[in-house]
């Protein structure tokens, strides 16, 4: 997806004759940088472990957003608990008690509305399980990016065509801009200022 439509071209700064590949090739080079699919609201689903003695997560995308016809960013929510890693056993008795139930392992479908969101910071905060455990590890699947694309991605996107334009080796026919060569050259397409602008839609804890 092209995150400037060609009427805006002129608003934004660049000239009207800008052949749209140029738009899209900085809009997928965004996209690779913030390490998601898409800025615009997509469902990703993740698997994290929770922290011993803390029942909250944050997820990697942000923002969080609700789908259309959705109450709440959250699609669905699996917990477990697990067998703990070394150094988290904190109750022995109490842990060779839920492994003799088989509740190690076993995956428990959470109603998204017994789970606390944190829209702001991406947290979400999971309740007990009924044998009063914490759980360990949890599958999410929501939803998250921009119903409306703002401004700071706008001019993101706009450097990015200029930084390629000023480049001597990317200053060839519009035709033969790929996203091969895109790629080659996103080092030095996108700069300080682009990273700058771009750094509340990148994914967290994925490298």
């Amino acid at each position: 997806m092209a995150y400037l439509l060609p009427a805006e071209y002129v608003q934004y700064g660049l000239t009207a004759e800008t052949a749209d590949n140029w738009v899209t090739m900085a809009s997928a080079l965004i996209d690779s940088h913030c390490r998601r699919p898409s800025l615009t609201v997509t469902q990703y689903t993740e698997r994290l472990r929770l922290t011993p003695g803390a029942q909250a997560v944050r997820l990697s995308y942000r923002p969080l957003a609700v789908a259309a016809g959705a109450t709440t960013p959250l699609v669905s929510v699996q917990a477990r608990y697990g067998r703990p890693r070394r150094g988290e056993l904190a109750d022995p008795y109490r842990d060779q008690v839920a492994w003799a139930f088989g509740l190690p392992g076993t995956w428990s479908a959470l109603d998204v509305a017994s789970v606390d969101v944190n829209a702001s910071a991406a947290e979400l905060t999971f309740p007990a399980n009924f044998l009063g455990l914490d759980y360990n590890e949890v599958e999410v699947a929501y939803t998250s990016g921009l119903t409306t694309i703002p401004d700071a991605v706008k001019i993101a996107c706009v450097q990015i065509v200029r930084n390629a334009q000023a480049t001597p080796a990317m200053n060839v026919k519009s035709s033969r801009v790929d996203t091969l060569q895109m790629q080659y050259f996103s080092s030095s397409l996108i700069d300080e200022q682009v990273r700058a602008l771009l750094r509340p839609y990148v994914a967290e804890r994925l490298g």
